[in-house]
């Protein structure tokens, strides 16, 4: 196609067209006088024309600048980038073009884009693209360039590069936020989606390679925040809606933070979630606030108080904002003897102490941290200091005598869900320090329920099983309970006064209910050998235990009816004798080491089941 004059831009609205064969520069400078003279002329339609043009050289160099394989471009020069960039800024730092409103108002609109993107590249393209970034900022308007930024961080992230590029996008912003004069709200409410948006993005996206440009990006969502922060001071009777907008938006950030699984990152989350914390201090959130989960509901809340359809919608850009608190918490507790959080622990501690006098808010605390053990999105480490500082709230032993006087029935849903978060790090921690203590925590926080409730907890825990090594040592935890409950009915003597019309105190009933949940599953037919043999032992272990307390004391012979027996015998033990006899003979025919983890697990089988069935025909004997 052939070159058209720039003067041409001055007497008609017909696209610029080049030579493809043009270096980008030139190209570039000819667009650039089109457009001067287009403004100077008045003429609005080729004004327009010359920006849209000027912005696909931009946004081609950046394009081709970015593809190594392709040397034969002009803008894959080194330094070809930084030398396009500079021919914009000097366009734009004439007198000329500052006393022309036209041409400013027409670039500011589509070159912040393309500008990022050939900042992202290497060299001093960076603050050449930010020196061009500032000036749209300081020479336009502030709620027009709010929108032409969200709209240019709309787009989709293109790695390795679109980080860097969001980076000069975000800190233009930030700029953009201080320069508001009034609507604060409205202006932040149109801001922040996006802004949350690239940082989910960067999150999910990055990996190690991309670890100190996703610490950039992070910092400069901070100075968004700074910007919030900002607005709250200059205003006369601080807005508490915008607070609590900072507040939840420093807590989303946090958990975002958090869910990186990158070096860099983890290694400056320190600076990043106490640099957060002065935010939450300023927007009113304390740390005991924090630790129950009260103050983000607070602010939840109270952004919801409006019923227009965009409130509701706002407040889930905030999904993350129960995680921030109870990560915020767990960072703190982290950085404990790190001067730089030497207020932050010492407010924590203060918090802790408060909390662990208070059995309302010790189980509102240890509720918030399921949020960090039962999301997939934090590393294992993270996830530790978690069931450390669960351990901390839980304190010392003996305190189930004391919730026994705690109503326990709102924090029943709660407390099972905290459980099952627990579990699944037990479950699926790689380090078996960590699995160990997560066993601790699950132990401790059981003991914790009111007896009156604790069969209650384990039987659904182990309904909604689905792992029989896990469903094995809860049944353990039955195991101690029942022991616990019949040494106390022993110590009162007194029949515990939780029994049913067949005779069996709560305790045993639910137990046995258990151990027939096992041994005779809902789904029919008899246990699945050799794939169910853990639980399976378990289940017949607590079975043998409860025969034995019912053989000694005063209880002797008085928890199991003739109809029970019968019933065990019958339908729970007999079945499973010759279906594991012949699965272990099975199995012995083959030499290997999987068969033969798989013989010794139904020797033990075996053995437990025979000393059942003992202990069964004995009490028949004597009925």
């Amino acid at each position: 196609m052939a070159a058209v004059e720039p003067s041409a831009a001055t007497t008609g609205d017909a696209p610029i067209s080049y030579s493809p064969a043009a270096p980008y520069s030139a190209r570039l400078r000819e667009a650039l006088t089109a457009l001067s003279e287009a403004c100077d002329s008045g003429n609005s339609n080729a004004a327009e024309t010359a920006s849209f043009t000027i912005s696909d050289i931009l946004d081609t160099a950046a394009i081709v600048s970015a593809e190594v394989d392709d040397g034969s471009e002009d803008a894959s020069r080194p330094g070809a980038s930084e030398e396009l960039l500079r021919e914009v800024l000097e366009f734009l730092s004439r007198p000329s073009s500052i006393s022309n409103q036209m041409a400013l108002d027409a670039l500011s609109l589509v070159l912040p884009k393309p500008v990022a993107k050939l900042g992202a590249q290497m060299g001093r393209c960076r603050d050449v693209a930010a020196a061009i970034l500032k000036f749209f900022v300081s020479n336009c308007s502030p709620r027009d360039m709010l929108s032409i930024l969200c709209e240019a961080l709309d787009a989709p992230m293109e790695l390795p590069n679109g980080l860097s590029s969001f980076v000069l996008l975000l800190d233009a912003l930030a700029k953009v936020l201080t320069l508001i004069q009034r609507r604060y709200i409205e202006q932040v409410k149109v801001a922040l989606p996006v802004v949350l948006k690239v940082m989910h993005t960067a999150v999910s996206e990055c990996v190690e390679e991309h670890g100190s440009a996703a610490v950039d990006l992070f910092n400069a969502a901070h100075n968004i925040g700074n910007a919030i922060q900002e607005m709250c001071k200059s205003m006369l009777d601080k807005n508490k809606d915008l607070c609590a907008i900072l507040g939840l938006y420093s807590l989303q950030n946090i958990a975002l933070v958090s869910q990186s699984r990158q070096q860099d990152i983890l290694s400056a989350c320190g600076s990043v979630i106490f640099q957060s914390f002065n935010f939450l201090i300023s927007s009113g959130f304390t740390y005991l606030g924090l630790l129950t989960g009260s103050d983000v509901t607070a602010a939840i809340d109270k952004l919801s108080k409006s019923d227009a359809e965009e409130d509701a919608d706002f407040v889930e850009y905030f999904s993350f904002a129960m995680d921030g608190a109870a990560l915020s918490v767990v960072w703190t507790h982290m950085y404990d003897d790190n001067d730089m959080s030497k207020y932050a622990g010492e407010q924590l501690e203060l918090a802790l102490k408060e909390v662990q006098g208070n059995h309302m808010k010790k189980w509102e605390a240890i509720t918030m941290l399921k949020h960090v053990l039962s999301s997939i999105h934090y590393p294992w480490i993270i996830k530790s200091h978690g069931l450390n500082l669960m351990l901390i709230l839980a304190g010392e032993n003996h305190v189930e005598e004391i919730n026994n006087h705690v109503d326990f029935t709102c924090y029943a849903p709660r407390i099972f869900a905290t459980l099952k978060a627990i579990e699944s790090v037990m479950m699926a921690a790689p380090a078996a320090l960590v699995r160990k203590k997560a066993f601790v925590a699950l132990k401790k926080v059981i003991s914790m329920v009111p007896s009156s409730q604790r069969f209650d907890i384990l039987q659904a825990l182990v309904n909604n099983s689905t792992s029989p090594s896990l469903t094995a040592i809860l049944l353990d935890l039955v195991r101690e309970e029942v022991s616990r409950e019949s040494r106390r009915a022993d110590n009162d003597c007194v029949e515990d006064d939780g029994f049913r019309g067949s005779g069996l105190p709560r305790w045993a009933s639910h137990a046995l209910e258990l151990v027939e949940l096992i041994l005779r599953p809902p789904e029919g037919g008899p246990p699945c050998l050799p794939d169910h043999s853990e639980q399976v032992i378990s289940a017949l272990n607590l079975l043998r235990f409860i025969l034995i307390i019912d053989s000694r004391g005063e209880r002797s012979g008085k928890l199991f009816q003739k109809e029970t027996l019968h019933k065990v015998h019958l339908e729970w033990l007999t079945p499973l004798r010759p279906i594991a006899a012949e699965i272990q003979l099975e199995n012995e025919k083959d030499a290997g080491e999987v068969t033969n983890e798989i013989v010794c697990t139904l020797n033990l089988v075996q053995l437990v089941l025979y000393r059942c069935i003992e202990l069964v025909e004995e009490k028949l004997k004597g009925c």
